[in-house]
């Protein structure tokens, strides 16, 4: 196609220049030739004018002002102000940019100037016509061009940062899936472990001991499979009931059932906070009982939960084990992802010993209670 193209333009420069002339008479002087094939040359340079743009408009520009200057030795055919225009246009398309666009503009201006001077008086107006109207459209063709790719380019951004914005939440959520497993997981089967390990103590000198034991670790377990049968349903779209603190209750219980010595105590108002919220905060809690059973086996963990002014504080504290732990290593990762977690809430979890020898989990969560000016909307109750 691209070939065919620049066949038809030879053609039809060699039918505007040629054809003319030779109706007209073929000059016989050396300068009549040499202003003919001026003509030619000039006209046959826009064959290149997709690849090299720029190299027709100074080219084909500087033949054809050299073809007017010899002017008086040939016959000039009125068809050859189409080569002017066409030049004109290559001239509008070849140099992008304000700037540019604004010195091509006084470029042009001073090419027909020289033109208008050589050419004398007459002929004024088919220069102006035959070269502002169609650097216009160039110019016209030109910024729709340059929107067009601008666009593009703008589409190809926007996609890229499509794709990198789908693979991070790709990414975040399969970390959020993978907390949640270790919460769950984590939790339940150091539950069964520590369990397990007293009742194989205790199967010999306490069976009814131990049986209670071995009741506790069947409840891990199915209170295990309910979490992960939660978690698929929430991961599968299902609407599920928002957690609330009650969890916290619950979790604690089950864990004071386990043989931990726990105790909770709630402050300040409970009702109305966010469901993350109290996930998170549930979640705080189950971690810190899951690294108690771990590493301070025998110890006595409190849990604080207050809900006083406009944040929550949850604190779980444990005095120095009494009892040798059991080889359960945890991954590491579990308060690392605990803090990511309370701080994309806009919160803070600090952890660390205290004074003699225990360990303390201290998270202060925004409570996402909605005000209006007149205090809480809705109801609230004092634990």
């Amino acid at each position: 196609m691209h070939r065919l193209e620049q066949v038809g333009i030879a053609g039809m420069v060699v039918a505007l220049i040629a054809g003319p002339t030779v109706f007209h008479g073929w000059p016989t002087s050396v300068g009549g030739n040499l202003f003919t094939v001026l003509l030619l040359g000039s006209g046959l340079t826009l064959v290149w004018w997709r690849t090299h743009p720029r190299i027709v408009a100074v080219v084909g520009g500087a033949l054809l002002l050299l073809a007017t200057l010899l002017g008086s030795y040939g016959w000039f055919p009125d068809t050859a102000f189409a080569i002017m225009a066409l030049l004109s246009l290559v001239v509008a398309l070849g140099w992008s940019g304000r700037r540019a666009a604004w010195g091509v503009t006084a470029g042009l201006a001073a090419y027909l100037s020289v033109v208008w001077v050589i050419l004398g008086e007459r002929n004024e107006v088919p220069l102006i016509m035959f070269t502002v109207p169609s650097f216009l459209a160039g110019t016209v063709l030109r910024l729709r061009r340059e929107a067009a790719d601008e666009l593009a380019r703008r589409s190809l951004e926007l996609e890229e940062e499509r794709e990198l914005f789908a693979e991070l939440a790709v990414r975040h959520e399969r970390a959020r899936i993978a907390a949640e497993l270790h919460d769950i997981v984590g939790h339940a089967i150091s539950v069964m472990v520590i369990q397990a390990a007293a009742g194989q103590r205790l199967v010999e000198r306490d069976p009814a001991q131990a049986e209670q034991v071995f009741s506790g670790i069947a409840e891990s377990a199915r209170q295990g499979h309910d979490d992960l049968q939660r978690l698929v349903e929430l991961l599968g779209g299902t609407e599920v009931s928002g957690p609330d603190l009650s969890l916290i209750d619950e979790v604690v219980s089950r864990a004071a059932r386990g043989g931990l010595d726990v105790s909770c105590r709630f402050e300040g108002d409970r009702e109305g906070l966010a469901a993350p919220t109290a996930h998170i905060a549930f979640r705080v809690v189950q971690e810190s009982l899951t690294n108690a059973l771990r590493y301070a086996p025998g110890a006595a963990v409190r849990v604080l939960v207050n809900g006083a002014g406009r944040s929550l504080t949850v604190r779980v504290e444990n005095d120095h084990a009494i009892r040798e732990h059991p080889r359960l290593s945890g991954t590491g990762h579990g308060l690392i992802g605990l803090r990511e977690r309370v701080q994309e809430l806009g919160g803070q979890l600090v952890a660390g010993p205290v004074p003699g020898g225990g360990w303390r989990v201290e998270a202060t969560l925004p409570d996402g209670r909605i005000r209006t000016h007149r205090g809480w909307l809705g109801s609230s109750r004092r634990a």
